[in-house]
């Protein structure tokens, strides 16, 4: 199993789903699963060349009703589901969903850090079996996840204590303050993400960015399939280049790549 703090899985909340498979696919170079048969969820598999990269879920008339949004969530794995919301709780955060259980996949629950910021911890029901959804390095795949928060000091205690992810350096931004490199347990000191105080008035969340061959090319798929790019193309310490983007639904991510034609 991957280490308790990894990030395990990715998911897209839609209210179009075929229409989201059409964008990302392209963007990404993924090959999401189609409409499943009637009757049930509407849950897809995302699929990068070398395997599951995370899933895709429709929004039911009654998540939306319920006040569910279109958005980027992300899975924190850990070795006991109970006990980390229990913790989440007592160290100020909350829980939407309580911990349940779904046959062959696993325990999970939804919850929010202090800040307010959302997502899953699970326990996955398959023993021995590491999840690949972030690569730091592999195309169609998470390759960074990046915290932006109302209180990057807060919330780098917040995810130590309980997940084990901890700061393995920085870089000034001036007056953004510091841009805080991370690792956790999977990463063992190589940073897979970073935490960094957001533009006031931001809305606290975790963002997610998706490694693509060329930046270049991707920027253009993301505006012929109705996207933004909001921000960028960047060139980022190391020689990478990134973009920041919404798609068509308005839901944001980033892209990130070793080149630009």
């Amino acid at each position: 199993m991957n280490a308790h703090g990894s990030w395990i899985w990715y998911e897209l909340l839609t209210k179009d789903a075929g229409k989201a498979k059409t964008f990302y696919d392209a963007v990404c170079g993924w090959n999401i699963d189609a409409q499943p048969a009637p009757g049930g969820m509407d849950y897809r598999m995302i699929n990068a060349a070398d395997g599951a990269a995370g899933g895709l879920m429709q929004l039911s008339a009654d998540m939306l009703a319920g006040g569910a949004q279109p958005t980027w969530l992300g899975y924190i794995g850990v070795d006991d589901v109970d006990a980390s919301v229990a913790a989440v709780v007592e160290a100020g955060g909350q829980v939407h969903l309580p911990a349940f259980d779904i046959p062959d996949v696993g325990r999970l629950a939804m919850v929010s850090d202090p800040q307010g910021v959302p997502f899953y911890v699970m326990r996955g029901a398959t023993e021995g079996r590491d999840s690949t959804a972030y690569q730091r390095m592999g195309f169609g795949h998470v390759s960074w996840n990046e915290l932006r928060t109302t209180d990057d000091a807060a919330a780098l205690d917040f995810y130590g204590k309980l997940f084990g992810i901890e700061k393995v350096g920085g870089m000034d931004m001036g007056e953004m303050g510091e841009y805080s490199f991370i690792a956790n347990g999977d990463t063992k000191g190589e940073a897979m993400g970073a935490v960094m105080r957001g533009e006031p008035g931001g809305k606290p969340a975790w963002g997610f960015y998706f490694r693509v061959p060329d930046i270049t090319e991707a920027q253009a798929k993301v505006e012929a399939g109705g996207g933004k790019v909001v921000w960028g193309p960047h060139q980022v310490p190391g020689g990478e280049w990134v973009i920041n983007i919404a798609d068509p639904e308005g839901v944001s991510c980033g892209l990130v790549s070793p080149n630009k034609s």
